[in-house]
């Protein structure tokens, strides 16, 4: 039996994007450009993108958001453009990723509550805890070496979700509750396979 996990939706996508971000990352690093710094840029606008997120104007949200896209992996191309062979980009990448899975629902949050929808902010949170859940078991996986990236909801899925809710408010609350239930389901599919892929090796 395989302990490869399945490819996830969001690998599929990047290998098949490959062919055209690479030139891209070709050309940013030769106009010296370094990957740290374009996964830096990529959070800057994510929280900026949170300010009118929070304050109820989640289309303008969306569309910074949409700004920040790129960032995700153009960063990895310059990185290969420059055959890099240190780790600490891979850390500080997926460091701010939680950083700006954290503020995106802290605006959330924010927005929920002053409108006095604490119910709402509940289920946000719950979100926010499946979403860290998520990225926590892949690399606490790592450390006992399992690769678990399965799951129906990974970073490509939790984006696809989170700018067309923003885009369309009425979908605003649909979203947030498949959020919340996706990313802790994908939390449990993850923790299941990190258990029998252990339990097969006889760990």
């Amino acid at each position: 039996m395989t302990e490869q996990p399945p490819t996830t939706l969001t690998d599929r996508l990047r290998q098949q994007a490959h062919n055209f971000i690479n030139p891209i990352g070709q050309a940013l690093h030769r106009i010296g450009i370094h990957p740290d710094t374009i996964t830096i840029v990529g959070l800057l606008l994510v929280m900026v993108a949170c300010v009118p997120i929070a304050l109820g104007e989640t289309q303008w949200g969306a569309l910074l958001l949409i700004l920040a896209l790129p960032c995700d992996v153009l960063d990895g191309a310059v990185a290969r453009a420059m055959q890099r062979k240190g780790r600490f980009g891979a850390v500080l990448d997926s460091s701010l990723d939680r950083y700006a899975d954290g503020f995106i629902f802290a605006a959330l949050s924010y927005y929920f509550a002053v409108q006095g929808r604490f119910e709402w902010l509940i289920v946000t949170q719950f979100a926010l805890l499946g979403t860290f859940l998520v990225s926590y078991l892949r690399a606490r996986a790592e450390g006992v070496g399992v690769e678990a990236k399965l799951g129906i909801l990974s970073r490509f899925e939790r984006s696809a979700i989170i700018i067309p809710m923003l885009l369309f408010p009425t979908l605003l609350e649909v979203g947030v509750v498949v959020l919340a239930v996706g990313t802790n389901l994908t939390a449990v599919q993850r923790l299941w396979f990190v258990y029998q892929t252990l339990k097969n090796r006889g760990s």
